[in-house]
């Protein structure tokens, strides 16, 4: 019965989308955060918590964190019913607070005895999580206050968010703070590498759009430090393919509807330092045809002129730009047409660049 069990759980597993599926189940597998880890591994080894607040970027662990803890401090079995958690898709208002989280935290749990013989701590508390708790009103946070104070003994409580400051001051201080930074470029490219190797996926090979560095390069930077965004990039890309065809730059742009490089400067750019104003009409127009969003073009094209050779644009010439870009990206949030405005800055360009 319980291999049973196993093989299904297993072929679950299978199914699962691959920030689930590579979720570190212990905390030794927790990319990064030495500090954090290495403090709540003490407090796992005395079982003696205190409420615990972990703010930070998003994707950098903080939910795989107290998971993995509390898997290991009362093991498969009991996990389920010693462990609440709650996320911003559920209702984070007063009631829920007075309700659903007070009814859990006020129950007391039995000693766990067959979870302490299988080798797990097991203390004599439950663990309310509260995921994205920033997103509670002022209300909710304030009826928590008492619950949390009420209820200590038996209940500890793991707020997660991603600003600190939202959190109120009476809350904050009866927790232990844990700040979380975003992962490095070689902690992301060891993960990937692993969940690569496992997947048995190819990135570029004999394709001269990127090699395999190149590759996960782009996904970490894509990313910005986001563990679970880079995950998902990957595994977006990898169902466009074919089993055992390459994962290319092109296919991770594609997905993450990221505007190649060469648009900005083989078309956008060169166009605007050419001589006429057709060559200006012909590539806004091209630009709209092959689907780029021109809200994301802008921030691109800025990056660019900003680092452009001032043999093509002064500094004031920039400032022109710049102002331009600014307007057209307020127009468009208002409604404005993409090609009109794209058109717009292009024009300006065109002008500054041709000035004599």
């Amino acid at each position: 019965m319980a291999r049973n069990k196993n093989k299904r759980n297993i072929q679950q597993r299978e199914y699962l989308p691959w920030i689930e599926k590579y979720r570190p189940r212990k905390l030794e597998e927790i990319a990064a955060q030495k500090h954090v880890v290495s403090t709540l591994k003490g407090c796992m080894m005395s079982a003696n918590l205190t409420h615990l607040l972990f703010y930070g970027p998003p994707g950098t662990g903080k939910t795989s964190t107290i998971l993995a803890l509390a898997r290991q401090l009362y093991g498969p079995t009991l996990f389920k019913s010693r462990v609440l958690e709650l996320n911003a898709s559920d209702e984070r208002g007063i009631n829920v607070v007075r309700t659903k989280i007070k009814n859990f935290a006020q129950y007391t749990v039995n000693k766990g005895a067959e979870a302490k013989a299988a080798g797990f701590k097991c203390p004599p508390y439950k663990i309310i999580i509260l995921d994205e708790a920033d997103s509670m009103t002022r209300d909710a946070q304030t009826a928590l206050r008492r619950t949390m104070e009420k209820y200590s003994n038996i209940t500890r409580f793991c707020l997660i968010c991603n600003y600190v400051s939202r959190i109120i001051a009476p809350v904050a201080s009866r927790c232990s703070k844990f700040r979380f930074q975003p992962l490095s470029k070689e902690c992301m490219l060891s993960k990937l590498r692993e969940i690569g190797a496992a997947e048995s996926l190819k990135f570029g090979e004999g394709d001269s759009k990127g090699s395999v560095d190149s590759v996960l390069n782009e996904l970490v930077a894509m990313s910005g430090g986001d563990m679970r965004k880079s995950i998902t990039l990957m595994q977006s890309a990898s169902l466009m393919k074919g089993k055992g065809e390459d994962i290319t730059l092109r296919d991770v742009h594609s997905i993450a509807v990221r505007i190649p490089r060469e648009i900005i400067e083989e078309h956008i750019v060169k166009a605007c330092l050419s001589s006429t104003f057709g060559a200006v009409n012909d590539t806004a127009h091209f630009v709209i045809a092959e689907g780029y969003p021109v809200a994301m073009i802008m921030p691109l094209l800025l990056d660019f002129l900003m680092d452009a050779d001032a043999k093509h644009f002064t500094n004031l010439a920039k400032a022109e730009i710049a102002l331009r870009i600014a307007e057209a990206d307020k127009k468009m949030v208002d409604g404005a047409s993409e090609f009109l405005q794209l058109l717009s800055v292009m024009s300006c360009i065109f002008e500054q660049a041709n000035k004599k």
